[in-house]
């Protein structure tokens, strides 16, 4: 081979001769056929890099589209942008878009105007948007020093986005240009705007709306919107919980830090959390519940807010038994496997329904029980534990992925039910274009659990979140909109907590691992949190269940 020339790899193991400094984009375009739909980034040696990279040397190239996890996050940012720089066009500089939180395969955001937006504009703002998608117009990524984007974002007045880049230690900054708007975000975006063109949006009212797009867990179609009307009222409530304390961006919490109130604003957190959990149980006691049942995804807390809640019940003079789901999964023999062969653990026909039913039913009657522990080395139940006979008025708190799907507990009666949704909705933003993932906080919480409690890899726990979330998206979240209350468990201070923890380990994954650029995707984005002390945290708070020294780790 020419010393001028260089072999490349294809995603499906084809090999080509190029000319040494051609471009990855000019690539693109010829494997973009061999795609089922438009290729959005490229990764190299698992790392993310631009299209406008050359070839230099031997190379193998990994085209993604929005059905990796990946891709995904590049078409939701690309999305985003086009939607502020469209809005800007259609309607003018005085209107502005927040983007406030996701939602079932979607973006919930609000439009900032003095003006009512209505459905029309809607209309209006999505015609500009399809014709900005369908010009297929560059984004360019611009390395720019740090003073000059800090004087930019003032002068537009962002100046939460001017004080995040004051925070950073790094001289230059990379931002987006897309027609003639400058933005930042923190996500890695598309070479162009034509690979956009699957997506929705829908009008809700008072100047809401939702982006919807594909997703690996919507099969990679535009899913259809549900409603989840808890999900966001839970969190416009704690949106307007920290607007009353001022602190509606990371900048303003990294102040507290940085003027040495920290301390104080945890505990003001803390009690906060502790309103929840007593207005949950008020409702609780008002409704003369007998079970409660609690589910949610992966890392939201559901252990330690079990045991609040029991405390709670206690100090209003209720007995209380709390029980674990997880010790009725049927034995390792009675388990279907799936199509791989391994044991499909969190399918419901997994559990043990009718055991765990009869011996609810016979401790609500009075009857003395005893209840099974799971060994999960053996894949058996076990029955080491005494019998327990509870009171009149004792209310049985349930806690496993399947307890608010009525289907796991058929033969209880529904009007003793109280089912409790949980879920992290952190509401602070990193400022008005960048939120803070749902998803991404509870793989920070699992990242550092898992390390501590199980000494797992942090490269597996990457691996492995994927299907966690499709396990969530099949037995939780179709039952969102039939519980009976919603409680965010999240805590507004925890990711400069967290930062100390899970840091160092996400710098432990190696370039030749396949969680690489999500490691380095989640280093990127804590770089704006100060860090903050795990000392101010309370024994008794439920970030304790994945930093460790939880004061309910013996607690039954």
């Amino acid at each position: 081979m020419a010393a001028n020339r260089a072999n490349v790899t294809f995603n499906d193991g084809t090999v080509i001769e190029v000319e040494k400094g051609t471009t990855i984009y000019e690539l693109s375009k010829l494997y973009q056929p061999k795609m089922n739909n438009r290729i959005v980034g490229v990764e190299i040696d698992n790392e993310t890099v631009t299209m406008d990279t050359r070839i230099m040397r031997n190379t193998k190239l990994n085209f993604i589209d929005y059905t990796t996890q990946n891709g995904y996050k590049i078409n939701k940012g690309g999305l985003e942008f086009v939607i502020v720089v469209a809005l800007k066009e259609a309607f003018g500089e005085d209107y502005e878009v927040t983007f406030d939180h996701s939602i079932a395969n979607g973006l919930h955001m609000t439009i900032i105007s003095d003006k009512k937006f209505t459905l029309n504009d809607a209309k209006k703002l999505k015609i500009k948007m399809n014709e900005i998608i369908s010009n297929d117009e560059r984004i360019y990524d611009l390395n720019v020093e740090k003073n000059e984007a800090i004087n930019y974002y003032n002068k537009v007045k962002a100046t939460e986005k001017a004080q995040n880049i004051h925070n950073l230690t790094n001289n230059i900054v990379t931002v987006h240009k897309l027609r003639s708007y400058i933005n930042y975000f923190y996500n890695d975006l598309p070479y162009s705007t034509g690979c956009l063109n699957k997506y929705d949006l829908v009008y809700l009212k008072d100047n809401k709306l939702v982006l919807l797009f594909p997703s690996p867990t919507s099969k990679y179609k535009v899913p259809e919107y549900i409603h989840y009307q808890n999900v966001i009222k839970c969190f416009e409530e704690s949106k307007n919980w920290i607007k009353n304390l001022d602190v509606p961006f990371i900048s303003d919490l990294n102040k507290i830090i940085s003027d040495c109130r920290i301390e104080n604003f945890i505990k003001i957190a803390e009690i906060d959390f502790n309103n929840r959990i007593h207005n949950l149980v008020d409702d609780i006691i008002n409704k003369k519940s007998r079970y409660v049942l609690l589910a949610g995804p992966s890392s939201s807390g559901k252990t330690t807010t079990t045991k609040k809640i029991a405390q709670h019940l206690q100090s209003r003079g209720y007995e209380v038994l709390v029980v674990s789901v997880d010790n009725y999964y049927k034995d390792h023999k009675d388990i279907k496997k799936d199509k791989n062969g391994n044991f499909n653990v969190e399918s419901l026909e997994a559990l043990d329904i009718k055991l765990l039913n009869k011996h609810i039913k016979e401790l609500i009657d009075g009857k003395k029980v005893s209840l099974p522990s799971y060994n999960f080395a053996t894949g058996e139940k076990e029955y080491k534990n005494e019998p327990i006979k509870l009171g009149t008025d004792a209310i049985i708190l349930m806690e496993g992925l399947h307890c608010i799907n009525d289907a796991m507990t058929p033969d209880l009666d529904t009007k003793l039910k109280y089912k409790v949704y949980l879920s992290p909705f952190i509401p602070i933003n990193i400022d008005r274009h960048n939120y803070i993932s749902t998803t991404d906080l509870r793989l920070l919480r699992r990242i550092v659990r898992d390390n501590r409690t199980r000494a797992t890899d942090v490269g597996e726990t990457i691996d492995y979140w994927n299907t966690v979330r499709n396990g969530e998206s099949n037995y939780i979240f179709p039952y969102i909109n039939k519980v009976d209350t919603i409680l965010n468990t999240s805590l507004v201070y925890e990711v400069g907590v967290l930062k100390v923890y899970v840091e160092p380990l996400l710098y432990s994954v190696k370039s030749n691992s396949s969680a690489y650029n999500e490691a380095r995707r989640l280093i990127n984005f804590l770089k704006g949190f100060f860090p903050i002390p795990s000392d101010y945290v309370p024994d008794e708070s439920i970030l304790r269940e994945f930093i460790g020294k939880s004061v309910f780790e013996n607690y039954n």
